[in-house]
């Protein structure tokens, strides 16, 4: 069965009273004088793990949030966005949703409300999160909270029928993409997961000098992805165009995580039949989505977001995050298991879920993301350097 969000929203709706209870952890914001209308930015295709946890929140407490207003924008497009909206005194969005990408752009330009002076009425993060979570959580230097999390990748998916020995190494996968010209492809990193994922694992499974430092020691990486373009023939502008071209028969091998792996199998847009596998040396590179309040939301509706971070972070509401695979496995919040999810979550995981992703990420090293301010300087050199290449 083709499952989509609407679906399991439904069946989620009874937990959301359970998530008044207080939780040991949680804390308790300031209610509005009146019910406001939240409009949230999703960035990062984040609304597919967690708007049913904000719809039940306006189940629950229609005393706080009359609706959510939900959009969806390009990562690269929003920080400019914002820092108009703010340079004219006029900020009409209230919460974004992003991966590292977005977040990084406006740490770097100062666009987000720093969360520490609010500390008091937010979760306990530490005793919630899971522990590599946390560590993701340090990136967001005190101006967001992680909501969702995964060990990401970097996966290579390829059609078992069109590439019958897919590789094993780095260098394996250059020599294919040279027999193969065209037929391999991965996204610009500033608008992609897997693209960003791929991009950062590099520097281990090529043995660069510093994994750490895109700028200094990434020489190997930089070489590689030069030579690696010249098989290329584009980058996609995001990962939905990828698994498309994919599953059209238009690219053999992509870059892909495990949740852009499994999700567009129950979806239908890659034959069920495709195949992931590593390549030797590798690290996984771990992902997360955060909630960020753009500078010049008011005070007003700060302490409401801050209610329902506390909402969507409780481990009934978390379990929406499996959703379809699709940011596998998908909860930030420790206790949260998959048969706590949905069942029609619960069933696309079972038939298109992999049970060696459960030996890999117990088996391999986890790396937390470049800090923001280097995976500016990653995002900046590849689209100087690499992507200019094809325009």
């Amino acid at each position: 069965m083709k499952i989509t969000r609407r679906n399991f929203v439904g069946g989620v709706a009874g937990m959301a009273g359970l998530s008044l209870i207080p939780t040991r952890g949680f804390a308790q914001a300031k209610a509005p004088s009146a019910p406001v209308t939240i409009t949230v930015v999703d960035v990062a295709g984040n609304l597919a793990l967690t708007q049913g946890m904000f719809e039940n929140y306006a189940a629950a407490k229609p005393e706080w949030v009359s609706s959510f207003a939900f959009t969806k924008a390009p990562a690269p497009e929003l920080p400019s966005k914002i820092k108009a909206q703010q340079a004219a005194g006029k900020v009409d969005i209230d919460l974004v949703l992003t991966g590292t990408d977005a977040l990084s752009a406006g740490l770097d330009q100062g666009l987000w409300v720093d969360l520490s002076a609010h500390k008091a009425s937010l979760p306990n993060l530490e005793s919630i999160l899971l522990p590599q979570a946390f560590k993701m959580q340090a990136l967001a230097k005190d101006q967001g909270v992680v909501i969702t999390y995964y060990p990401s990748g970097p996966l290579i998916e390829y059609i078992p029928e069109r590439v019958a020995t897919p590789p094993k190494t780095a260098a394996e996968l250059l020599e294919w993409t040279k027999a193969n010209p065209k037929r391999f492809m991965y996204a610009r990193p500033a608008n992609s997961g897997p693209g960003r994922t791929f991009l950062m694992g590099l520097p281990y499974l090529l043995g660069d000098s510093d994994p750490h430092d895109p700028v200094n020691g990434w020489s190997k990486t930089w070489e590689y992805l030069k030579a690696l373009g010249e098989n290329i023939e584009y980058y996609g502008t995001g990962t939905t165009q990828v698994m498309k071209e994919l599953g059209e028969g238009t690219r053999d091998i992509v870059v892909t995580t495990t949740g852009w792996d499994i999700n567009p199998r129950v979806l239908g847009i890659v034959p069920a039949e495709a195949k992931v596998g590593t390549l030797e040396g590798f690290h996984w590179v771990t992902d997360a989505h955060y909630a960020v309040i753009p500078k010049g939301v008011s005070e007003e509706k700060v302490g409401v977001l801050i209610d329902v971070i506390n909402f969507i972070l409780q481990p009934q509401q978390q379990a929406i995050a499996f959703d379809e695979g699709y940011f596998y496995p998908g909860p930030a919040a420790k206790g949260v298991t998959l048969d706590m999810a949905p069942q029609e979550s619960q069933d696309a995981i079972a038939e298109f879920g992999r049970p060696e992703y459960e030996d890999w990420i117990a088996n391999n090293p986890l790396e937390v993301p470049l800090e923001p301010a280097k995976l500016v300087d990653a995002f900046r050199i590849w689209d100087e350097q690499i992507g200019a290449s094809k325009g």
